[in-house]
């Protein structure tokens, strides 16, 4: 079992920047693929940002391309998202995610990551 925590969740005003960090315990250490996911106003899961931990490769969704940054650091075991450039529509929860398998094909690709976060939630203000 992988446990996931995260942090950094608050309210900016749009133009503003946050940092959410999400910290992986247990089995972390099996984990390929790490990410940031948040729903949609169709109540769909939308990709914010992945990163496939043994080749560093990242994915980002189209809304946040050029505004933020995924990073992961190996010996903490912690995914950061640097989020610059907020927009009032980025309000959301924003869900940490991690899985053992997805490699650099589907890190990203697919959405069924087997272990997920309770959500940190982000408010951006006009």
């Amino acid at each position: 079992q992988v446990q996931l925590e995260e942090s950094g969740g608050g309210s900016a005003e749009a133009g503003g920047a946050l940092t959410i960090s999400c910290v992986a315990s247990g089995y972390a250490d099996d984990m390929a693929c790490m990410g940031w996911f948040r729903v949609n106003q169709e109540k769909k899961r939308e990709l914010v940002a992945t990163i496939s931990l043994r080749s560093g490769l990242t994915q980002y969704g189209d809304d946040v391309k050029g505004r933020f940054t995924i990073s992961h650091d190996n010996a903490q075991n912690t995914v950061s998202l640097q989020m610059k450039s907020l927009k009032p529509e980025d309000t959301d929860t924003y869900y940490c995610a991690a899985d053992p398998d997805y490699g650099d094909d589907e890190c990203g690709i697919y959405y069924g990551m087997d272990y997920w976060g309770k959500g940190t939630p982000i408010t951006v203000s006009p």
